[in-house]
């Protein structure tokens, strides 16, 4: 009897549920099992939760939008600032260093600020300073403190980004792979549309005016920010709409940052990022100055970036099937292969209409890097540290679309604007590189 209940009792326990802890070191031990895409899943969402998860990502993407639309319109204006200021490629590069570094400021004080006023008020402010700054430009004020300018816009910038995407690593009801890759393909959307506007105030006695458009811009997502976010921090956001809120540890915000800047994969990626975007952005700015000196192009020439930005646009949203059928990290090696060759064509082929198609399939490839490395980082991060870890990331490549730009304008001024494509091909190399020494995995990191 007493055999046959210890028996009963064995049984018992062999056949408990399963707990959560059991499953996660099941599924760690099955090595042919890839991570699982990062997912929120909530409980029961009621209308109210969706109507209010829906707004905020609305609210998101229109900070996104806002990005891009900067980004995108500064390279049809450059020829013609260089006519009215009767400045140099080297002096009207100051631009691209002055917002470099209202671009690092923001990195610096990103995860200080977020963690000390909240995600809703942060956001709320850089959007109010940007539109200060662009005040200030459409006045067409003296050259200096045009630029001066500039370091509002990257501080803003890196603090409607970097927000943007920590937003989104811990707050998201459905697939963040899709979500990101939307996302980001609002950037797009916006770095697409400006080039078009901006070309046409080019060629305007009031060329300065372009910057209203961008006040405009600003005045509406500020709207939304403030009735979306309430001035929040992200726990309470992620509570409104039926998700826990993001694991956070007892830490100080020293002792955060330590162990963010301890781990080896955050720098990895940021600078990932911030070579990245340094590519995009500087292909972006000075594409039209390549073509119209190079390929002898008229007028009409400052539609070629809205080419490039138009085509990160579908990129990353007509990719995502190819990218999840290959695998994410696959498709970046893949995607930087592609966007490599296409630049050596604009680089080699002496034609215009070549170059133009050219430079728009680049922009296919490279739209999906960014949305699938942030992606990749929310799941090999750990929980507590995705805030400050994808904050930190994003930051950096706000620097990159300073920092790059410049140094192909201060190169152009010694050897001429040709040096573009060789700088852009050396980076992109440079990507393929570092994206190889991404761990692929959380267990990679802690182990």
């Amino acid at each position: 009897m007493e055999k046959g209940a210890a028996d009963a009792t064995s049984s018992d326990e062999n056949a408990r549920t399963p707990t959560a802890e059991d499953i996660k070191d099941f599924g760690s031990s099955v090595g042919a099992v890839n991570a699982p895409e990062l997912e929120n899943q909530p409980g029961v969402l009621t209308p109210a939760m969706r109507r209010k998860a829906t707004m905020q990502f609305v609210a998101l993407c229109c900070s996104m939008f806002v990005a891009g639309w900067n980004d995108g319109t500064l390279g049809p204006l450059l020829p013609r600032l260089q006519e009215e200021y009767h400045v140099g490629y080297a002096v009207v590069s100051l631009i691209f260093v002055v917002s470099c570094v209202g671009a690092i400021l923001g990195s610096c004080t990103f995860l200080y600020l977020f963690d000390r006023l909240g995600y809703g008020l942060v956001v709320v402010l850089a959007s109010l300073g940007m539109m200060v700054a662009y005040a200030l430009q459409a006045a067409a004020v003296p050259f200096p403190v045009f630029v001066v300018a500039y370091f509002f816009i990257g501080y803003g910038g890196a603090f409607l980004n970097s927000g943007s995407n920590v937003f989104l690593a811990n707050v998201s009801v459905g697939k963040a792979a899709t979500r990101f890759g939307m996302l980001h393909g609002v950037y797009g959307l916006g770095a697409m549309t400006s080039p078009l506007v901006s070309t046409q105030f080019a060629h305007q006695r009031h060329w300065s005016f372009i910057y209203l458009t961008h006040i405009g811009l600003l005045a509406i997502t500020v709207t939304l920010q403030a009735i979306t976010f309430k001035f929040k921090a992200i726990e309470a956001c992620a509570r409104e709409i039926g998700l826990p809120p993001p694991e956070q540890e007892p830490d100080s915000l020293l002792d955060r940052y330590k162990r963010v800047f301890r781990l080896r994969v955050v720098h990895l990626m940021a600078f990932f990022a911030f070579v990245y975007v340094g590519v995009e952005v500087s292909i972006g700015s000075w594409i039209v100055t390549y073509i119209i000196n190079l390929r002898h192009g008229g007028p009409s020439s400052g539609y070629i970036s809205s080419g490039l930005f138009g085509g990160i646009m579908v990129g990353r949203v007509a990719l995502l099937p190819l990218s999840k059928l290959i695998g994410d990290r696959r498709a970046i090696f893949v995607y930087i292969l592609a966007a490599l060759g296409l630049e050596l064509a604009v680089w080699l082929v002496p034609s215009l209409v070549a170059n133009a198609i050219c430079v728009s399939f680049v922009g296919v490839f490279l739209g999906p890097l960014f949305p699938i490395m942030t992606n990749h980082a929310g799941r090999i991060l750990p929980p507590d540290l995705i805030s400050g870890g994808v904050g930190w990331i994003a930051s950096w490549g706000a620097a990159g679309a300073a920092v790059y730009p410049f140094v192909t304008g201060a190169i152009a001024s010694r050897t001429g604007i040709s040096a573009l494509q060789p700088l852009v091909v050396a980076l992109l190399g440079v990507l393929f590189v570092t994206w190889g020494c991404v761990p692929r995995s959380r267990k990679q990191i802690q182990g």
